[in-house]
């Protein structure tokens, strides 16, 4: 299946915190768009393997994606090498997106850099075509690089290079957060207690996108960064 956008997340709810007010934009405009998460974020605080996988699935139901896939990576032990690479640019080449979104280029948590250096490798790599992969059926995949990868901003504050308005679809977003339903603030669970499970971590995301939507006149927007100068032919596409 062909897409228009691939997110590529570390765990489970990374692209739902940073851009599925974005991917929510885009689905409305007519676009593809899917999420691979890498790892099954097992050594979270609270809930398990197993439940973030169902949270997952109910998201995805939320944001309306054409696919979602977990990579199974080891959750804080994977790697930038050979073998993680090799496996996820299958997955890039089994989607063919023009834009990758991905994880914040350094974060509190160390495998979100890790997971971003991890896919701008992958997607440059994927294009090159001595370098074999197959889909699982054994057919040989073609090379295929996206156009662009974007960065989504998450816990520690970096200054975006584009902002999305994602006023219409910020409800929305918040939804598919609260698919995560072992993850935030709930005052009934008996589960441990975590950094993101406080009703102010909830406050934080609000603001947060506050802050990013008034940068560009709006109330509610999503940030990124981007490695490389964008072109565009039209000045009024920027406006």
């Amino acid at each position: 299946m062909k897409l228009d956008i691939l997110v590529i997340a570390v765990h489970p709810d990374d692209a739902e915190l940073g851009c599925s007010g974005t991917i929510l934009s885009h689905i409305a405009q007519g676009k593809k768009v899917g999420i691979v998460d890498l790892t099954r974020g097992e050594l979270g605080t609270r809930g398990t393997p197993e439940i973030r996988l169902q949270e997952a699935d109910a998201a995805a139901q939320v944001l309306g994606l054409s696919a979602r896939e977990n990579m199974h990576f080891r959750d804080g032990f994977f790697r930038n090498d050979e073998e993680h690479q090799l496996a996820l640019i299958a997955a890039i080449r089994r989607y063919q997106p023009e834009i990758v979104i991905a994880n914040a280029v350094r974060d509190r948590h160390p495998d979100h850099g890790r997971a971003s250096s991890l896919i701008v490798d992958s997607c440059f790599y994927s294009g090159l075509r001595q370098i074999k992969t197959k889909e699982k059926n054994g057919e040989e995949q073609a090379a295929w690089r996206p156009k662009l990868v974007y960065h989504f901003i998450q816990d520690r504050y970096i200054k975006p290079d584009i902002v999305v308005d994602i006023t219409a679809h910020y409800e929305k977003k918040l939804e598919s957060i609260r698919a995560y339903k072992s993850q935030f603030y709930n005052p009934e669970s008996d589960e441990p207690a975590s950094y993101i499970s406080s009703q102010d971590f909830w406050d934080f995301l609000d603001a947060r996108a506050q802050e990013f939507g008034h940068m560009i006149g709006v109330r509610y927007g999503e940030g990124f960064t981007v490695e490389r100068v964008i072109g565009v032919q039209n000045l009024f596409d920027l406006v």
